[in-house]
This record gives C-alpha cells, sequence and structure tokens, in this order.
C-alpha cells in the first residue's frame, strides 16, 4: 500500500478503501465509510490552493493529511493525487478496543469511530500525524480479507461544492457514522 495506490483521483481511491484494515499504533479496524475531495470542488480544503495548512494536500500522494474541524475534532484524510485526499469518516474497531474505550471515554463499541471526530480521537491522532508516511509507523494499512459490497452516495453536510456520489460505504454497517439514505419512492431503481 505504497505511494502508488494512493496516486490516483481521490474518489477512485476512496471506494477502494472500503474494506481494509487500517492501524495507527496498532490500533484500529476496518474502513466502512469514507469521502471523497479533490482540488476542483469548492468543498476541499485544497480548492484555493496550497496554505500552511493544507500543504500535506500538495505533498505526495499516501500521507496523512490531518486538520481540526470547527476548532474541536481532528480529521485524518488519505492524500491522493495531487490536492485531493479521502476523509476516513467511520472504522469498524477490531483491534485495541480498550485504548479506544479510554480515548473516547465510553463503551458502545459501534460509536468509538462512527464519525471523523470520534475516529481521530479513538485512534489517537493529532496535529503530530499530518504529513506522515501510510506505509510506515505510527500507520499500518492492510488489504481487505474477503470482498464487500459497497454503496456510493452523496457526502455529509456538504452544501457547496460537487453533488456527486463521492461517499461510500459498506450499507447496512452499524459502525457507519449514518445510515445509507434509502431510495426516495419513485426514484430510479426503487421498488413497487
Amino acid at each position: 500500500m505504497g505511494p502508488a495506490f494512493f496516486d490516483r483521483p481521490a474518489a477512485t481511491v476512496a471506494a477502494a478503501l472500503i474494506g481494509h484494515r487500517l492501524f495507527v499504533d496498532g490500533v484500529g479496524g476496518v474502513i466502512v465509510e469514507t469521502e471523497a475531495y479533490d482540488r476542483t470542488d469548492p468543498a476541499s480544503h485544497s480548492f484555493g490552493g496550497p496554505t500552511r495548512r493544507n500543504a500535506s494536500m500538495f505533498g505526495p500522494p499516501g500521507r496523512a493529511y490531518v486538520y481540526r474541524s470547527y476548532g474541536l475534532h481532528w480529521c485524518l484524510n488519505l492524500v491522493c493525487e495531487t490536492g485531493s485526499a479521502v476523509l476516513l469518516r467511520a472504522l469498524e474497531p477490531s483491534a485495541g478496543l480498550e485504548t479506544m474505550r479510554a480515548r473516547r471515554g465510553l463503551d458502545a463499541p459501534r460509536l468509538l469511530c462512527a464519525g471523523p471526530g470520534r475516529l481521530a480521537q479513538a485512534l489517537g491522532i493529532d496535529l503530530s500525524h499530518d504529513g506522515l508516511p501510510l506505509d510506515r509507523p505510527p500507520f499500518a494499512l492492510e488489504p481487505p480479507r474477503g470482498p464487500l459490497t459497497v454503496a456510493a452516495t452523496t457526502r455529509i453536510g456538504i452544501s457547496r461544492g460537487v453533488d456527486a456520489p463521492w461517499r461510500f460505504l459498506v450499507p447496512g454497517s452499524p459502525y457507519l457514522s449514518r445510515p445509507l439514505p434509502r431510495a426516495k419512492p419513485g426514484a430510479a431503481g426503487a421498488g413497487a
């Protein structure tokens, strides 16, 4: 899982990451939800060009981009081709559960990594991880253990930018930040 895997469009990488296992110092689990952001998208931090805050998005692919959301929560992104990244929205926790519980101050496994801020807190992510390569400690990224169904839908909380299906997830996973939206009655592909 070196830089070549990440040196592709963010939406391609975001879909491909579903089912991979991510660990930070041995704590982590299966990636079940991602979102893609690229430099042509007004919702992306890279849209206005490089800044001190988003410098990692313009660095080599296969690195971490960490930022603080609303001044409260750290968020972990995986850098793809120049100016693009994948936001990790949810993991199914499988390793280091006691460490996650202590960091999050709760016991419910479903809530340990359901959402980008929770995920980062459970994995111990902070600004010191920004720019670090994903193929070396403290990170470990492993391929899926078997095939998974991957669904695509629009991103969460985006009021501007690309209205494309750039949120990827495992449908029905109890570990998602939000469930897959139900098809609207009468919509194409909806049942009668």
